[in-house]
């Protein structure tokens, strides 16, 4: 009965992190503050994935927000070692 309550305002919360970090991606003075709300986009993207598998009761969801998880993982070193260096391959 509780988690019926709580997760559609849970979901909305996640949406407008997902909004607010677009803006920022978008509008971000410096590199660095794009490639952390990238960062931050992608860990929202999988909480909001994992909170529809909840909802919906569909454990597909978990395996998408896995690879979410693997991707953007993977895609902030990469451009962060990009920032740092000028070069991804040493």
């Amino acid at each position: 009965m509780i988690l019926q309550t709580l997760l559609p305002w849970a979901l909305a919360a996640f949406a407008l992190a997902l909004t607010l970090n677009l803006w920022r991606l978008l509008r971000g003075p410096s590199a660095v503050d794009r490639i952390l709300a990238l960062d931050t986009l992608y860990i929202n993207a999988l909480a909001l994935i994992v909170l529809l598998g909840v909802w919906w009761g569909s454990t597909l969801y978990f395996e998408v927000a896995l690879l979410i998880g693997l991707l953007g993982f993977v895609g902030t070193v990469v451009l962060s070692k990009y920032l740092m260096r000028g070069d991804i391959v040493e």
